[in-house]
């Protein structure tokens, strides 16, 4: 009699979707298309063009690939066809990436003030409160060992390649191998320290440094990881307006500061100029983000916002006012 075979558990299934996934990988192999050429794909699939030569300088300087995500939107059901809807213009794709482009430029000058202060407060603080200088080159700190050693040596690396001034005179004043955390925050990248902070042992002093901005300390951690990845999104030119977060950013229990009270997606691009906004309405209380964003969305009157996240009202909630 033929015994039928055992279903498989979850962890065979992953295996066998695992397998299954990897034997069918192919090899790339479309070509390099030029500017013109796409030019003419992109009115084969129904978009209008009024001016192909400046199209074609336009995929030029920026780049099909990089541009293709702002067609998207345009794109008929399904998405895979790439057909555009009717009517939609070469333009229309442009005007969302200009969008996109200042907005990123705004986020970045609004996020330069916040890696200042937080940086500044996670340096001072675990100064004070350990009593030592040199805390960050300090392994007794930190609870993953392997963590403070890639710390280390990103350090080595960043006092091996460094050219300020303020450097060398340390090196060549001091015998202290490293020089302390006031000064070696000064060269480390903002995704270094907030590494540095997430990796530190004592639970009270990170505790202290995320209730100097009002947070507990999960959320104020969860927080700093959204703002070091929309700060590296805007430094490397990437599309935020649309995009989701990768990492779903923890909501606070409660905030001693004005939060949002509307219901909003954290993972769409609202939720962090939120965050930004909250960290400001602490460090700048007299800040004109609100302003800012607002001037900037009236200049793009056919952005949609709901695909970025905000709900309706969005400015008159207390940490936006």
């Amino acid at each position: 009699m033929l015994v039928p075979p055992k279903p498989l558990n979850d962890a065979q299934m992953r295996g066998s979707f695992f397998f299954i996934y990897t034997i069918m990988k192919i090899p790339f192999t479309k070509p390099y298309v030029k500017s013109n050429d796409l030019v003419n794909l992109l009115k084969s699939r129904g978009l209008i063009v009024a001016d192909s030569a400046r199209a074609q300088k336009y995929l030029d300087y920026i780049g099909y690939y990089r541009l293709s995500a702002y067609m998207y939107p345009f794109l008929k059901t399904p998405k895979t066809d790439h057909i555009f809807k009717a009517n939609v213009t070469f333009e229309n794709i442009l005007t969302i990436y200009r969008f996109d482009k200042k907005l990123r430029l705004l986020i970045f000058n609004e996020l330069e003030k916040i890696e200042v202060a937080i940086r500044s407060v996670i340096i001072s603080t675990v100064c004070e409160e350990t009593n030592d200088s040199f805390w960050i080159t300090n392994g007794s700190n930190f609870v993953n060992t392997t963590n403070f050693s890639n710390t280390i040596l990103k350090i080595d690396n960043e006092l091996q390649h460094s050219h300020e001034e303020f450097i060398s005179h340390f090196q060549s004043t001091y015998t202290d191998v490293y020089p302390p955390a006031w000064i070696l925050a000064e060269i480390l990248t903002f995704g270094t320290i907030v590494n540095i902070y997430n990796n530190l042992k004592n639970k009270r002093i990170k505790k202290i440094i995320a209730q100097k901005f009002g947070l507990q300390a999960i959320p104020f951690q969860s927080w700093l990881t959204i703002i070091t990845l929309t700060r590296n999104a805007c430094c490397h030119h990437q599309r935020v307006w649309n995009k989701q977060n990768t990492i779903r950013p923890t909501i606070p229990a409660s905030t001693h500061y004005p939060w949002l009270t509307l219901p909003s997606d954290p993972l769409r691009i609202y939720f962090n100029l939120s965050i930004i906004k909250y960290f400001l309405n602490i460090i700048s209380p007299q800040n004109d983000m609100r302003g800012k964003l607002l001037k900037h969305l009236s200049d793009f009157p056919n952005i949609d916002t709901a695909a970025m996240g905000f709900p309706q009202g969005w400015e008159n909630e207390a940490v936006w006012r």
